[in-house]
């Protein structure tokens, strides 16, 4: 379970590091390929992806705390894992449906390329949460 601690502190850090800068420093955020510039998406798609990353800034890093306990072998990991996996699966979940859907309308949410990778990443952090929920889940019940 260590190993699973490790990868969790990575992509936490991806993750909760990217909505952060995304929030504080949107300009940095812009050059780094972490998130599209405010001129090439749909104003209220800007306004969506801000509102996310500031409120993501202040939730993601529950997941972050659970790989640390992870890592150093703390029972309380799994109540960090029930509710970081949680909120890394519905972050996943409401960032790919609200591409699709606003690229099914035509509005733009930036280039396809990193669209792409976009919900690449996102996939892997949903992936990360569900795994999480479950070995924390597990982890409870014994």
């Amino acid at each position: 379970m260590i190993y699973w601690g490790f990868v969790v502190i990575g992509l936490s850090l991806i993750a909760w590091g990217g909505q952060t800068l995304s929030w504080l420093a949107p300009d940095t955020a812009v050059r780094l390929g972490v998130m599209e510039a405010e001129s090439d998406v749909e104003p209220t798609y800007w306004a969506d992806v801000q509102g996310e990353a500031r409120w993501d800034a202040f939730t993601l890093w529950t997941m972050l705390v659970a790989g640390v306990l992870l890592v150093f072998d703390q029972a309380t990991w799994a109540y960090f894992g029930l509710v970081g996996g949680g909120m890394y699966v519905y972050f996943a979940g409401r960032g790919i449906v609200t591409r699709a859907i606003m690229m099914r309308r035509g509005l733009r949410v930036g280039a396809p390329g990193n669209v792409r990778v976009g919900i690449v990443f996102l996939v892997v952090w949903g992936v990360m949460g569900l795994i999480t929920l479950i070995a924390a889940g597990g982890s409870l019940s014994t």
